[in-house]
């Protein structure tokens, strides 16, 4: 199975080289399926139905979240009847929407979409390994799903690595999203899962986390209060990790980064073109 993972969509630009580049991507690189954290996509804090909709129509068969799931009130609704949208598992019961979600790729395999934000330096949620358990616990790789994604959205690359061990041999892909700043450390681990620190945005890296640079430096440097944070409006750059798993296993037999665009050098799984 061929998988493709993109990071935080932060903004126009990163909507816009989205669905720009993907649907032919799909095409090209025979993807079976493609998942994408949405949740800087309207205007770099959280996620409209109609942009969520604009992702899914470009490929993505799912969309993760993370500490701005909720800054968009309407998702606070259509979260509920969007199966296909997934927040954090370990966010308090009750909360609107799901942890995880189970999508078939076209050739009828099984995908278990998991999401779960970090703790340390981000709100203080339920324990993410606990209800990453629990919900390999109903759907374990191999014997309910073909292959499993975990979407990592935390600030601190150690907990990352955690996870990412703590799930060797259980998921065929543990990734990290929120810093907005790719990573360079993918690897398939001892185990046979593939892991990234963290995909980076789908953006315009000419700019700070993909906000215009004005008022963030300007913070910065006076820590007084200023004006709204606006999304860069510059050429974004598409950026994740492409994973190829044994059919067998579901485990990962290849991986690759995804840069492509301005500003960062471009890569991708040359194997597959």
């Amino acid at each position: 199975m061929r998988i493709l993972f993109l990071g935080d969509v932060v903004g126009r630009p990163g909507r816009t080289v989205i669905s720009d580049r993907l649907p032919a991507l799909r095409e090209r690189w025979r993807l079976d399926c493609v998942v994408i954290n949405g949740e800087n996509a309207a205007g770099g804090f959280g996620l409209t139905e109609a942009i969520c909709d604009e992702l899914l129509q470009a490929g993505a068969d799912a969309v993760t979240l993370g500490n701005h799931s909720f800054d968009q009130r309407e998702a606070l609704v259509f979260i509920q009847r969007q199966t296909r949208l997934v927040r954090p598992a370990n966010y308090p019961p009750g909360t609107p929407g799901r942890g995880a979600t189970v999508v078939e790729t076209r050739k009828g395999a099984r995908v278990l979409i998991l999401n779960v934000m970090g703790r340390l330096y981000m709100d203080a949620l339920d324990d993410p390994f606990a209800s990453a358990e629990r919900e390999l616990s109903v759907c374990p790789l191999g014997a309910v799903a073909d292959a499993v994604i975990v979407d990592v959205h935390a600030e601190a690359t150690s907990e990352k690595q955690a996870f990412g061990h703590f799930l060797d041999g259980r998921a065929s892909l543990v990734v990290g999203t929120h810093t907005h700043t790719p990573t360079s450390d993918h690897r398939i681990l001892p185990g046979g899962t593939a892991y990234l620190s963290d995909a980076g945005m789908c953006g315009d890296y000419d700019s700070i986390l993909g906000m215009q640079k004005e008022e963030p430096l300007r913070r910065f440097l006076q820590k007084t209060p200023g004006a709204r944070l606006e999304v860069a409006h510059g050429e974004g750059t598409l950026c994740g990790i492409a994973v190829e798993t044994d059919d067998a296993t579901g485990l990962a037999r290849s991986v690759a980064a995804v840069r492509l665009g301005p500003h960062l050098e471009e890569t991708w799984p040359r194997a597959w073109d």
